[in-house]
């Protein structure tokens, strides 16, 4: 269905640049699923259920490593990472509204991206075309590159020299550039960060991510660096 108005039109520019950029990725995990030990219809089912990049990537990641007896720990490991959808459904539910089965429905979708393109859009209406495209867009398009992966991983040699994870970080790069105009914002993504990239090297995969999650969290509450009446440039 075509957007109807300049702010949904525009949600679904952006939606539309978003999936495109993460679904290239997703012949990574095609690929690497795959070459971890998983077949090509477990590679595309588990990114049918899962979708959720980040937890897919620690999952198998986990495997590649210990094989079938590291099931258990890849399970914790993948699960740990995607509390952080459960963040994301808090401040996407009074976006969605509706019935419970809109918000069921919409639970699948509710991953970094979708919230992410959905809370930079300027209106109500445009934050659920955002949210919805997005993730609808993303879904397809993941599954897709997923299984393409899967099939002629062997024939694309080591993945991760393509640089394809550049491509969905410069995607959300996009869109927080934009929003960088007041104090607290840009310190919050300076923070964020600077923790991530110190914890990498020593955390299992995902959990710099939620600890960085954390800190913008009580900073948001708080609002730390917000200038009282006003927030500040």
């Amino acid at each position: 269905m075509r957007p109807r108005s300049v702010e949904t039109r525009v949600a679904f520019r952006s939606g539309l640049a978003v999936a495109v950029a993460v679904s290239l990725y997703g012949v990574s995990f095609g690929a690497l699923a795959v070459a971890s030990g998983l077949s090509v219809w477990q590679t595309s089912v588990l990114s049918l259920l899962m979708f959720s990049g980040g937890s897919q990537f620690a999952l198998i990641g986990v495997l590649a490593t210990g094989g079938a007896s590291a099931g258990v720990a890849a399970i914790a490991g993948a699960a740990l990472l995607g509390l952080r959808n459960g963040l994301y459904a808090i401040r996407m539910s009074p976006i969605i509204g509706g019935p419970l089965a809109r918000r069921l429905a919409a639970a699948h979708f509710t991953i970094d991206e979708s919230t992410a393109v959905a809370t930079a859009q300027s209106t109500p209406a445009a934050q659920r075309a955002g949210f919805w495209y997005t993730g609808i867009l993303l879904f397809v398009g993941w599954n897709i590159a997923t299984l393409v992966g899967a099939l002629i991983g062997n024939l694309l040699g080591d993945v991760r020299q393509y640089g394809l994870d550049a491509a969905a970080a410069a995607a959300f790069v996009g869109l927080l550039w934009p929003r960088l105009r007041r104090r607290q914002p840009i310190i919050v993504a300076a923070a964020a960060a600077v923790i991530a990239a110190v914890l990498t090297p020593s955390l299992p995969a995902g959990v710099p991510i939620l600890v960085a999650a954390l800190v913008a969290v009580v900073v948001g509450a708080t609002n730390l660096f917000g200038a009282r009446g006003g927030d500040a440039a």
